[in-house]
């Protein structure tokens, strides 16, 4: 009797190791942006104001509905799911209904799953559900005019947080009815402090050239930092800022600064050769130079600040034509005309 019960634990014991070795594997295979997204408020690395505020009107339960916008990965989704973590705890699963864009979100499904959903109240709960629409921008107008219908029918049952890019592109009727924050982009110093959290969580090599640029190539957007981090790391097996600028495919600063002063100093003819080779060897787009271009002509020091005014209004009107697939070796001969034709303007 003694022996099986013995064989009994031991195989319980057996089980539950396994159980815990196929969650550390299915959390090691995670991308790095879902491993070490933010579970609580404490974790969230920017937006302080926003998040003492939503915190105070969850503590005091008085949680309006809410509308959250800004750029991508700028952390709307991460802090609305750490404020529901607070807010529920361990029925959190049972009171947080959220929606994104994989999921069908036109007007059937706010008729049916959404109304079903906030229709109904958990016993021995007070607090209101909460219904997350991530992407809330790529809903129809009629999907948006009857969730308008729901949340007044249903405000004594449930919470709505409405996220998106774009606050333009919901309707008027909608926003009116939400506390609106916005996310700006996360700064460098904001970005770079989490991202060599994670290079250090992860045992990454390259230094600190490598974190930079994955900082700088990512704007303000924190999931791109790391998404550029972890492809580096995967690809080359190091984090240098080699690395992480061939996995963006964007032109390193050295490529730039030379392109910068052919366009510069060379004939026409030597600075389109010059430019034309550096494309085709490189792999690059004339999108990315003509945005990196950008960055560094705004720190020229010339002395007349007009030409420096026009040539940044003329790789404007490039970028504009190339985003409508006009031809690139095209646009490439128009680049050099600008700067060869503002090159006079530099010198007097």
């Amino acid at each position: 009797m003694a022996d099986v019960e013995m064989e009994d634990a031991g195989a319980a014991e057996t089980a539950q190791t396994h159980a815990q070795r196929t969650r550390q594997e299915q959390v090691s295979l995670l991308p790095w942006v879902e491993k070490y997204r933010p579970k609580g408020l404490d974790e969230l690395v920017s937006h302080e104001q926003i998040v003492g505020t939503i915190t105070q009107l969850i503590d005091s339960g008085k949680l309006p509905h809410l509308l959250l916008y800004g750029p991508p990965g700028t952390g709307k989704t991460s802090t609305i799911l750490a404020c529901a973590q607070r807010l529920y705890k361990k029925n959190f699963g049972s009171m947080v209904l959220e929606l994104n864009a994989s999921d069908d979100r036109g007007i059937d499904v706010v008729r049916e799953r959404i109304k079903e959903f906030v229709s109904t109240r958990q016993m021995f709960s007070n607090a209101p559900k909460l219904v997350i629409l991530d992407e809330a921008d790529n809903m129809t107008s009629a999907a948006q005019f009857a969730l308008r219908r729901v949340i007044e029918k249903f405000t004594r049952n449930a919470r709505f947080c409405l996220i998106c890019n774009y606050v333009s592109k919901i309707i008027p009727a909608l926003q009116s009815r939400c506390t609106r924050f916005r996310f700006a982009p996360l700064s460098a110093e904001q970005a770079l402090s989490r991202t060599r959290v994670v290079a250090e969580a992860e045992g990454t090599q390259g230094g600190e050239s490598g974190l930079e640029a994955c900082v700088r190539l990512g704007s303000g957007d924190m999931r791109r930092c790391l998404n550029l981090l972890q492809s580096a790391q995967m690809a080359f097996g190091e984090v240098t800022e080699e690395a992480v600028y061939k996995c963006a495919g964007a032109p390193p600063p050295q490529d730039v600064e030379m392109l910068l002063r052919s366009l510069l100093e060379d004939d026409y003819a030597t600075a389109f050769k010059t430019a034309w080779e550096l494309m085709q060897a490189k792999g690059l787009a004339l999108q990315d130079i003509v945005t990196e271009l950008h960055n560094h002509v705004l720190l020229l020091d010339v002395k007349s600040g007009i030409a420096k005014a026009m040539l940044v209004a003329n790789l404007a009107d490039v970028e504009h034509r190339l985003s409508v697939g006009t031809n690139e070796k095209v646009q490439l001969a128009g680049l050099v005309g600008i700067f060869s034709k503002q090159r006079s303007a530099f010198a007097s």
